[in-house]
């Protein structure tokens, strides 16, 4: 009898283990001028599920609407998008409890950030209607220092309404972390930045900028696994374009688009991603698309569009897929929900798994440890 109970306790204990192993937190930026909201909000979230559950939210943060965690997962550091006003807030986490506690606040030393990424050294961000990049120390209790560097573009675009300036809309780390590129959607142009991260005042140094298509607006872009090449998604003409990627070196090798060849709407090309085994990228589509694009990405970098679907709201702004593989989320700024897509893991294909997390405005969507 006591073997027989040992032998179901076990497997009672393996069964607990294998769902903990199961569980992340799922972390969610919104707007907060647009609707009801708290600030940032904390979700259990169960990668053989997607059975979700509300752990923890912020109070009265303004438009946390892009955030990053530290690597020993302590920490979230967020932008506050608040026109001239804007800052970049520090918070202590508790990735059990989901609890975040507020550290400090800094001003972002450019109008509406929508980008901000970090190390152990920095928390860098990139200042959309400012058109430059500010960097920030990090101090030892998780507080980030005033900017020690602010990184200023130039030069506009051939769109009237959408490039009268520079505008910075992302800061990303090569593999190696020894370059940091920026896209600019104001002047078509592609940065790459040396990266000095103990450096006082340098922290940031050109190494070299590349044109893309003029009037393409350059928005987001990410690095294949093996970090050999790199794919940027153009926001003002729909454009995805594969870079071949060395040492700080990027060289165009192929371009294809992630609009439907029938389509005529307005469309505003958001955010792209590449699957965790490295074999699909996705990148998604706003205005009056509101879809996701699903590529195969071939051995020599090269892509093979296997399907368009819709995401199901309204303003697919960020995306995000769990780190098992199996399910992709889709965060809608403008019909305030995050619908969950169940991903076939050979194909790429998404298949709606009728979930949503509804909560206003979300923006951006992370997923740590618990």
């Amino acid at each position: 009898m006591k073997k027989y109970f040992s032998f179901f306790l076990s497997i009672f204990a393996l069964a607990i283990v294998q769902a903990q192993k199961s569980k992340q937190n799922l972390i969610i930026g919104t707007y907060t001028n647009s609707c009801e909201s708290k600030g940032i909000y904390v979700y259990d979230f169960d990668s053989n599920t997607a059975d979700f559950k509300l752990k923890n939210t912020t109070e009265k943060v303004i438009n946390p609407s892009y955030l990053t965690v530290s690597k020993d997962n302590n920490y979230v550091y967020s932008v506050n998008e608040n026109g001239t006003e804007s800052t970049v807030s520090s918070f202590g986490y508790n990735p059990s409890s989901g609890k975040l506690n507020f550290i400090n606040k800094q001003s972002s030393k450019g109008a509406d950030p929508c980008y901000i990424i970090n190390d152990d050294k920095n928390v860098i961000v990139a200042n959309y209607s400012g058109g430059n990049i500010s960097v920030f120390g990090k101090n030892n209790d998780g507080s980030i220092s005033e900017a020690k560097q602010v990184i200023q573009h130039y030069g506009k675009g051939t769109n009237e309404k959408r490039q009268k300036g520079p505008h910075v809309h992302m800061v990303h780390f090569s593999p190696d972390k020894k370059f940091i590129l920026s896209n600019d959607l104001g002047n078509d142009k592609v940065y790459l930045y040396q990266y000095n991260p103990n450096s006082a005042n340098e922290t940031l140094k050109i190494k070299d900028s590349i044109s893309v298509k003029s009037g393409s607006g350059p928005r987001h872009l990410t690095f294949s696994k093996d970090g050999k090449f790199v794919y940027l998604l153009q926001e003002l003409d729909g454009a995805l374009t594969v870079f071949s990627y060395s040492n700080g070196v990027l060289k165009k090798i192929d371009e294809t688009t992630i609009l439907a060849k029938d389509f005529k709407g307005n469309f505003s090309s958001a955010d792209i991603h590449i699957s965790p085994d490295g074999k699909f990228l996705y990148a998604t589509n706003r205005g009056e698309a509101n879809s996701i694009s699903i590529f195969k990405i071939l051995k020599n970098g090269k892509l093979v569009l296997k399907g368009q679907t819709s995401t199901l709201g309204k303003g697919p702004r960020n995306f995000t897929i769990d780190p098992s593989g199996k399910f992709l989320l889709v965060a809608h700024q403008y019909s305030n929900d995050v619908v969950i897509f169940a991903r076939n893991r050979i194909t790429g294909s998404l298949t709606d798994t009728g979930k949503r997390i509804n909560l206003c405005s979300p923006v951006c969507l992370v997923f740590t440890k618990n």
